[in-house]
């Protein structure tokens, strides 16, 4: 088991994450990005017309950045006849 850090980086800014997350193993790691993405997808680009870009760049307890991932959001009402 590993200590992985997951930072954000979207339109806000970066936000280091300082605590991270304790996984069996790196092959555990593109799941826990998928949930923060999409987490944050659910609640900040719902019920009105958004776009954005959320990124998650992980670092393992040595501090070594070893992946990164990135959502594009995009969602929009459409003109009704």
């Amino acid at each position: 088991m590993s200590r992985y850090f997951f930072d954000l980086h979207n339109g806000d800014g970066e936000v280091a994450d300082e605590n991270g997350v304790i996984l069996n193993s790196e092959a555990d790691v593109p799941h826990e990005v998928a949930r923060i993405l999409t987490g944050i997808a659910m609640e900040e680009f719902t019920h009105e017309d958004r776009r954005g870009v959320i990124t998650v760049k992980v670092r393992n307890a040595e501090g070594t950045s070893i992946s990164v991932g990135t959502l594009t959001f995009t969602y929009e009402t459409l003109d009704r006849p």
